[in-house]
C-alpha cells in the first residue's frame, strides 16, 4: 500500500514538470516569434520599441553591432541582444531567460 502512494505521488511529480515543461516551452516560442518580427526592420525603429540599449558591443572580424537589452522580472535577469548590420538594418537576435 505504502509503494502504491509512493508511485501515485512520483506519478503526479512527474506530470506538474512536464506541465511546466510544456509552458515555458510556449513561452521561448511565443518570445521567438516577438522578435522575430524585428528581422529586417531598422535600428531607429528597434530603439523607439525599446528605446536605448543598455549596451552596443562590436565584435571583432564583423561590422556588426550588437544591441543588448537587459531587463529583470520576478528577480529573473532577461537579456535580448539584437545583431544590427553596417545598414543599420536587424539581422539576428538571442534571448535568454525572457518569457
Amino acid at each position: 500500500m505504502k509503494n502504491l502512494f509512493i508511485s501515485i505521488i512520483f506519478f503526479i511529480f512527474l506530470l506538474s514538470c512536464e506541465t511546466v515543461s510544456k509552458k515555458i516551452d510556449e513561452n521561448i516560442k511565443k518570445e521567438e516569434e516577438k522578435l522575430s518580427k524585428w528581422l529586417n526592420k531598422t535600428e531607429t525603429e528597434l530603439q523607439i520599441e525599446f528605446g536605448k540599449p543598455d549596451q552596443i558591443n562590436f565584435k571583432d572580424n564583423s561590422s556588426s553591432r550588437f544591441y543588448i537589452y537587459n531587463n529583470e522580472k520576478l528577480k529573473i535577469k532577461c537579456q535580448r541582444i539584437f545583431e544590427i548590420n553596417q545598414k543599420n538594418f536587424v539581422i539576428g537576435f538571442t534571448s535568454k531567460n525572457c518569457f
